[in-house]
């Protein structure tokens, strides 16, 4: 009974030890995520312990779990990828960040908490962040239409794939942003969710597929300042613009060929612009006039 009480406390006098000099903590960007939005989880790791650290050598160096309300268990799809050495520093902190969405099946809305382990190799211990709660949350929905996926070639006898682009409306922190939503025909399987930007409460946005599957998104983002941006049909922003309202609105119209582009206002050329904007050309230099 002594050595077993003895044990227990050097494990435990050890475990406080460590805590009490390496410092670990799991932080999110957001409390709000929509399902398969991309879930940036980032592991500060503080160390006070006046040795350096060298972890990220081992693939279960940090973990990860995810919990329900409850405190059911998220099944995890696969394990995510956290190699990559590096060292820390004492009286330093260094922080690893991993996209949790794509690894855990956190596809239903509810609250979850997730919480990571760090092993530390040197000294053999493994030291737990807090957990940390998040919602997983639907959005409302502003407009969806389904299309056809555009396929190489000639048309076969095959009927063509058909996949659903949607505009979900997410509030948070009084702020309004706007998203894309990728997914098969009946919502069950989604392939992309990608924020194209903030809404201003008014706003309508805009959504038009062209014949290419590509999805052009027009929403306004401030008072006179609209945004335009192209998806194509794996979900992958192509292309971003910033328009402004001047005499006439900004809005989305098609051609005579089909093609969908921006009428009305005037195009403003930004650092955010998706090809990025070409660079001035240098200005000739000038040359002393002749004696």
């Amino acid at each position: 009974m002594r050595l077993w009480f003895y044990l227990t406390s050097v494990l435990l006098g050890g475990a406080v030890w460590a805590a009490a000099q390496v410092q670990v903590e799991v932080q999110l960007e957001n409390e709000q995520f929509l399902a398969r939005e991309p879930l940036v989880a980032a592991v500060r790791i503080t160390n006070y312990s006046g040795q350096k650290l060298r972890l990220g050598k081992e693939p279960d160096w940090l973990r990860f779990a995810v919990e329900a309300r409850g405190g059911s268990i998220v099944s995890k799809v696969a394990d995510p990828p956290v190699t990559g050495e590096f060292e820390v520093e004492s009286a330093t902190t260094a922080t690893r960040r991993v996209d949790l969405a794509p690894y855990f099946d956190i596809g239903q809305p509810g609250r979850y908490a997730v919480t990571a382990v760090v092993n530390i190799p040197q000294w053999n211990r493994d030291l737990s962040t807090q957990p940390k709660g998040f919602d997983i949350i639907s959005g409302a929905k502003l407009w969806e239409q389904d299309f056809g996926l555009p396929t190489a070639g000639e048309p076969g006898n095959v009927a063509p794939e058909v996949r659903k682009f949607a505009l979900l409306q997410v509030n948070r922190a009084k702020q309004i942003s706007l998203y894309v939503r990728l997914s098969d025909l009946t919502e069950s399987r989604v392939y992309r969710v990608y924020p194209v930007g903030t809404l201003v409460s008014f706003s309508k946005p805009e959504g038009q597929i062209d014949r290419a599957g590509h999805l052009h998104i027009l929403h306004q983002k401030g008072a006179r300042a609209f945004n335009y941006c192209v998806i194509n049909p794996d979900g992958e922003l192509v292309s971003r613009q910033t328009h402004e309202y001047t005499a006439t609105r900004p809005a989305l119209s098609v051609d005579a060929d089909g093609k969908i582009g921006v009428t009305g206002g005037i195009r403003r050329i930004s650092a955010n612009d998706l090809p990025p904007p070409a660079a001035p050309s240098p200005a000739p230099e000038a040359k002393p006039p002749k004696s």
